[in-house]
């Protein structure tokens, strides 16, 4: 206890200092930057064009799975594309599936919870350092595994590391407890599987808790909070928490394959799980939260429309606690594409052999089942819901974004080429091959102590020997701000010419590599 006590203290003064910070606001800026951008300005039609082959996938699934219905989604950049659905929201009045029916999404409702606490530290209430124990005193009687271990902070709650057990589908069941009920859980002692910190380990709990401290924080009930600050101000007027609060005929209600039939499950009742899994929504509004996710990248100056600031959005989609590795994943076309995945702040991240990044959750209780992934790099995403109990729809939706992928041939976001970087490669290009009238200003001072400059020339004079007379200067492909490559194509061969700045005021070549490209 003790130990917990001194722990707090001490991040009670860190987090003065990253409160103060949280508030500071950028004013100097420079005025050469220029945000990435897609070169394809008809990708929107070349998505709709294949729309077919994604009902298709979305059919085929619902038939084969036996879902009631399946409604889905897709959006790009900053709207909703196309939506469409198949089968019965209610199957005893008959009622068919469409954008606007209302599903229990279930534990995508963790990335709003997860945005919520970014909102209250942004606003300097809390810090992802702090304690849980600062917010809910109750924590502090929690038995450790060991006497080294650190105590749960929020970040360990967000990142799923608070070395909670995985409780799924324990967790589920536990949706219409009170606020006593949790409270009364941590008060009888909660089990660890793990230190925390230590590892990834999913836990229903760990949101549960993290919709107490938004409750206590904001003076106002974790529902009502999210739909005030969150759900309103992106225009997300159909989404709720509690089902009686729904019109009937706008409710999909939940279903279970059991016995070679469907049986009704019985809706659960919201309560103090909520943050984990209790919100209620349409195609076309969860379509809304996608497009704010989507649409905070690249960084960029404009201002802020959102209920978080676009970096707040951002650091959602980090990975921040490592899952796994799959070395033997392939893509639905069979080719095998090692990937890894960690979880950010209520949201999964993954980067396949492609470099190609996704974040995603999927969603599951009993009657439902959901998914949302979005591909920041290409500004597109999709979102699936159906009732069905614990409907695999991620298979379904992961097959119709990567066929669309494959045949809308998307590609990335293009980085403007900085002045810097043009300036430095006019400059590199008007030295070559002799090394003649190079200036000080060019390189950083590590550079020919690296390399000698005799040596150097050496290098240079046999790739220009091998690439002959050099015919045209290649446009700059930058990789940063400050790095980037181009090519210069002789009449026999091409030289690729990589180079990286400084971080200097006046940034200079800390690094400059050469190689014959292969034609």
């Amino acid at each position: 206890m003790k130990k917990i006590v001194l722990y707090s203290m001490l991040l009670v003064l860190v987090g003065c200092q990253e409160r103060k910070n949280s508030n500071y606001q950028i004013s100097n800026v420079s005025k050469d930057y220029a945000a990435a951008y897609f070169e394809d300005s008809a990708r929107v039609d070349k998505i709709l064009k294949f729309r077919h082959v994604v009902d298709s996938i979305f059919r085929k699934s619902a038939s084969t799975n036996h879902n009631p219905a399946v409604a889905y989604g897709i959006v790009v950049d900053n709207q909703l594309i196309y939506s469409n659905a198949t089968g019965y929201s209610n199957i005893e009045k008959r009622i068919v599936a469409d954008n606007k029916s209302r599903f229990r999404i279930a534990s995508m409702t963790k990335s709003f919870t997860a945005m919520s606490i970014l909102r209250l530290r942004d606003e300097g209430k809390l810090q992802l350092t702090d304690p849980v124990a600062k917010y809910i005193p109750e924590m502090q009687s929690l038995k450790y595994p060991t006497l080294d271990a650190s105590p749960i902070t929020i970040f360990n709650l967000l990142t799923m590391s608070a070395g909670f057990p995985e409780d799924n589908p324990w967790g589920d069941r536990q949706l219409s407890d009170t606020d006593e009920d949790l409270i009364n859980l941590v008060k009888q002692g909660v089990s660890f599987s793990t230190n925390p910190g230590s590892q990834f380990e999913y836990s229903n709990l760990g949101y549960g808790l993290l919709g107490r401290i938004i409750a206590n924080v904001s003076k106002q009930s974790y529902q009502d909070y999210v739909i005030e600050k969150i759900l309103r101000p992106l225009g997300m007027n159909d989404c709720e928490y509690e089902y009686e609060k729904i019109p009937a005929e706008k409710l999909a209600l939940g279903y279970r394959w059991e016995d070679n039939q469907l049986k009704p499950e019985a809706l659960l009742k919201d309560g103090s799980y909520a943050s984990m899994g209790g919100m209620i929504c349409t195609i076309d509004d969860f379509a809304k939260y996608m497009s704010f996710l989507l649409t905070s990248w690249p960084a960029r100056n404009e201002p802020e429309t959102g209920p978080v600031n676009r970096t707040s959005a951002r650091e959602m989609q980090q990975p921040w606690m490592f899952r796994g590795f799959a070395p033997n994943y392939k893509t639905h076309s069979g080719e095998l594409c090692p990937r890894t995945g960690s979880y950010g702040f209520g949201l999964g991240w993954r980067q396949d052999c492609h470099g190609l990044i996704s974040i995603s959750h999927s969603g599951g209780l009993p009657g439902f089942g959901s998914v949302h992934i979005i591909m920041p790099d290409l500004g597109v995403g999709i979102v699936a819901f159906s009732n069905l109990t614990y409907a695999n729809m991620g298979a379904p939706a992961s097959q119709a974004l990567d066929t669309l992928i494959l045949l809308a041939n998307l590609k990335k976001r293009v980085l403007p080429v900085s002045p810097t970087l043009k300036q430095i490669q006019d400059q590199i290009v008007k030295i070559l091959p002799d090394w003649k009238d190079e200036k000080d200003s060019l390189f950083a001072e590590n550079f020919f102590p690296d390399k000698s400059k005799a040596y150097r020339k050496k290098e240079t004079d046999e790739l220009f020997a091998k690439a002959g007379k050099i015919t045209s200067v290649g446009k700059m492909q930058p990789e940063n701000l400050l790095r980037g490559s181009f090519e210069l194509t002789g009449e026999k061969e091409t030289i690729e010419i990589s180079f990286t700045l400084t971080p200097e005021a006046q940034p200079k070549v800390q690094y400059l590599s050469f190689r014959l490209k292969a034609r």
